[in-house]
Order: C-alpha cells, then sequence, then structure tokens
C-alpha cells in the first residue's frame, strides 16, 4: 500500500479484528497521524478509548508507549532528565517515554498542568528541552490522550494552551445494541482477544511518504476561504467568550486534506470541511458564562454556524483543475462537489 486511502483501509480493517464499530475515531486518528497532529479522545469509563490507542498504534507497526497520568506524576516523568553516576562523576540523559512516535496519555486531565505542560513543545516544535538541550523527537510523532468527561474528582482541566495544541477532539461513544452484542458474541469466543492481536499493516516510511501526498492535496481559494469564514464567526458568536485561533485554521486547512486523500480525492470539497469541523473547534471555543450556565454545547453552536454559511458554489470553484490525474498516471478522476461516505 501507497496511498493515504490505502493506509488508512489497512488500518480500519485490521483494527477491526479486535474492536467493534468506532470507524470515525480510526479515520480521525489516520488524519491526525497523517498531518502530524494530536488527538483527545473523550468518553466515559469502559468504551475502550486506551484500547483504540493501542489498536491504532499495534496497526501502524510504530514504537508506542502508553503513560497513565496521576496527580503525582512530575514533568520529568515524561521527558526523561539527567542521571548522576557516581561511579564516574558524570551525568546520562535518561530519556523518558516522550522519546517515541505515538505517545499515549491515559487520562490526560489526572496530571497537574505543570506536568501537562511538559507536552506543550513536543506539541507544537516535535523537541524537548532536557536541562537546557534541545532534541527532536522521532518521526512520526503523535500524541494520543483520553479523558472522562464524568469523573471530576481529582482532575484538572486542560489549559486553554494545551487544548488548542490537540489538532483534533473525538468522543468515543457508547456502542448501539447491535454493534454491542457483537461485541458479546467475539469475546465470548475469544475471552483473551486483545488489541496484542492486530497485526502490523503499514510501516513508518510509508506513512512519511502518505504524509507529503497529503501535504499536495489541492485546495482551491473559494475552499480556503469557507474555512476561514467558519472560524471568524466563532470569534464573533455571542455564545463564545474565544472562538478559533488562527492554529485551528491552519488545522482545518490539514484535516480537510487528510480527509479528502483517505476518500480517493485529490483536492477538498466543502463537505471535508463540514464532516471536520466538530473534532476540529469543539475543544477550542471556550463559552461565556451564560452559556456554561445553559444546556448549550459547543458541538451546537458549530453545527449552527456550519448551518448558517452557505458552502462555495459550483460557480464560485471554477479555479479549480476540471481534472486530476491518479498517482500512478492512470485515467484521470474528475473533480465533483460531492460526498462519499
Amino acid at each position: 500500500m501507497t496511498t493515504p486511502q490505502e493506509i488508512h483501509t489497512a488500518i480500519r480493517e485490521e483494527v477491526a479484528t479486535v474492536l467493534i464499530g468506532n470507524k470515525s475515531i480510526i479515520e480521525y486518528l489516520t488524519i491526525s497521524l497523517l498531518t502530524r497532529g494530536h488527538i483527545l479522545l473523550e468518553g466515559v469509563p469502559g468504551v475502550a478509548k486506551t484500547t483504540i490507542a493501542n489498536g491504532f498504534a499495534r496497526a501502524t507497526g510504530l514504537d508506542a508507549k502508553r503513560v497513565q497520568m496521576t496527580p503525582d506524576l512530575l514533568p520529568a516523568d515524561i521527558t526523561g532528565t539527567q542521571v548522576y553516576k557516581e561511579a564516574d562523576g558524570t551525568f546520562e540523559l535518561q530519556q523518558g517515554p516522550i522519546f517515541t512516535n505515538i505517545l499515549i496519555a491515559d487520562e490526560i486531565n489526572r496530571a497537574t498542568p505543570k506536568t501537562q505542560s511538559a507536552l506543550l513543545e513536543a506539541m507544537q516544535e516535535g523537541t524537548v528541552t532536557i536541562e537546557g538541550e534541545t532534541m527532536s523527537l522521532p518521526a512520526p510523532f503523535i500524541v494520543v490522550a483520553t479523558q472522562n468527561p464524568i469523573e471530576m474528582e481529582g482532575t484538572y482541566e486542560l489549559p486553554e494552551a494545551q487544548r488548542d495544541r490537540f489538532q483534533l477532539k473525538a468522543t468515543v461513544d457508547l456502542p448501539n445494541e447491535e454493534n454491542e452484542l457483537r461485541l458479546l458474541e467475539r469475546f465470548d469466543n475469544q475471552p483473551t482477544l486483545s488489541p496484542e492481536n492486530i497485526e502490523r499493516v503499514v510501516d513508518p516510511d510509508t506513512i512519511l511518504a502518505a504524509r507529503e501526498m497529503v501535504s499536495r492535496t489541492h485546495v482551491a481559494e473559494p475552499v480556503r476561504r469557507y474555512i476561514r469564514t467558519i472560524v471568524a464567526a466563532t470569534r464573533e458568536h455571542p455564545d463564545l467568550s474565544y472562538g478559533g485561533s488562527p492554529r485551528a485554521s491552519l488545522a482545518f486547512l490539514q484535516v480537510a486534506k487528510a480527509r479528502a486523500t483517505i476518500h480517493d480525492r485529490e483536492f477538498v470539497i466543502p463537505e471535508d470541511v463540514k464532516r471536520m469541523a466538530v473534532p476540529v473547534l469543539m475543544h477550542r471555543l471556550v463559552p461565556n458564562t451564560e452559556t456554561q450556565l445553559s444546556d448549550r454545547t459547543t458541538d451546537e453552536i458549530i453545527e449552527e454556524i456550519i448551518s448558517d454559511i452557505s458552502p462555495p458554489s459550483s460557480d464560485s470553484t471554477k479555479s479549480m483543475p476540471t481534472t486530476a490525474k491518479s498517482e500512478d498516471g492512470g485515467v484521470p478522476r474528475q473533480w465533483a462537489n460531492t460526498d462519499d461516505k
């Protein structure tokens, strides 16, 4: 496999040998991996957030490390530190778990803000500074964090700067009746089934090559304006104290390009933007006091903004090429403003 679509399909199908459902979560994880992003998975206990992250890591074949975030965890427990060697009187660098391809930060909101801040440089710059020495992290590097939205005792809300560095936030929902029955049947037949049963289906070089393909995905000027208009609307919305930042706009652009490629297109359509609006924006928006006291959610506000803004029409996107050749030089694929689910 060489294309982002093939990578996504292979990962999704391999993870499905253990897990049932959550196809959209696997899509979001793949999008983040292909765009140098990070993702926050939120869900009630028992919906397999950590299992999804572990299964995804296994399918990619990348080095992965899991850190159980707790209140007594120190920044050095994540980044590493200089250890004194009494034998020869020198200091030796002991790298922390952050030196990996996929860092699974389990229940990230149980760590103190000071410890959470240890991830800021890594998530933005791809580097870690220890005792004044700055070191690059392996490539690719992605943080997959989980958090529980209902058990707030002993937790610390993620600071705005930390939330903004997560490219996407995805909600892991409870399974529907059909999927839960299938889950019961599968684990009744295979009680020891776990992420360890998931096989590697891609390699790092393939992932890095796919990233380059995503970066070349075409985005027409009207679509870029559409993205900017949506983000700007969050900054002016009466129910929000703070809207999306320019980092949100850039995240929007990248994830829309990745979604297009994994749906076998070389161009972004407005539907890519619509589908990614909630996961890109939901954790970045800060409701005002009145909204916080009501039952209104940021998801609802985003959906209203999307419905109020007209997407680019066919006439406004005529600057886009009418055909695009496939990677293998085969028959050109028509550019179409259609949704491919």
